[in-house]
């Protein structure tokens, strides 16, 4: 099983605090069947990291799962919110590819609101020949009224990443019925653990 979506490494985000924490998702994840994961930091105000930052972090992790003979890939990524494209440069982003690939770019939906541009961002991204990802729309409350509304950013070239959680029902009966939405009308085509710890 692979995982494209992680809050893995330590101290960049409001996911692994440190190694000890990073260790604990690596074996946690392998003990569920995982044998890769991406490693995707937040990329937003509240975290800024830079593509330097993730990619150390990635290799400094990956010494760590060797020598403690945890065999789980790691793959570099970072989860961008939707006002830091426009602030980082082309090249950067490419560096953030989800799952290392810089064809596919991991981006976050916003937890309150639902930009009436988000359409012509995806349109956008995907014509410069990137394919944006979406995480976790599922959680959003303007897609938990309206699940047909993240079609049209389907329509315009994005994949749909949802959240094990949340069809699970740990993230509440609302999210985990906008996830099986999304999945009976055809508007999702990833799941992922979204780990923080």
């Amino acid at each position: 099983m692979i995982d494209l979506h992680s809050h893995i490494l330590p101290g960049l985000d409001d996911g692994a605090r440190d190694l000890d924490d990073a260790l604990g998702i690596a074996r946690a994840a392998l003990a569920d069947g995982t044998r890769v994961i991406a490693a995707t930091p937040h990329v937003r105000d509240d975290y800024p990291t830079t593509a330097d930052a993730m990619e150390s972090a990635v290799e400094d992790l990956r010494r760590s799962l060797r020598r403690e003979q945890i065999d789980l890939q790691l793959l570099p990524g970072g989860e961008v919110a939707l006002d830091d494209l426009a602030r980082r440069a082309p090249d950067e982003l490419r560096r953030f590819g989800l799952g290392g690939n810089p064809a596919y770019l991991l981006l976050e939906t916003p937890y309150f609101d639902w930009p009436v541009t988000f359409a012509d961002i995806v349109f956008r991204l995907v014509a410069a020949g990137t394919t944006p990802v979406i995480a976790h729309p599922e959680r959003n409350p303007v897609v938990q009224a309206d699940p047909e509304r993240i079609s049209g950013v389907v329509r315009a070239g994005a994949l749909v990443q949802l959240t094990a959680a949340s069809l699970e029902g740990r993230l509440g009966a609302r999210t985990q019925s906008c996830a099986t939405r999304l999945l009976d009308a055809e508007l999702a085509h990833f799941v992922g653990s979204d780990a923080h710890g």
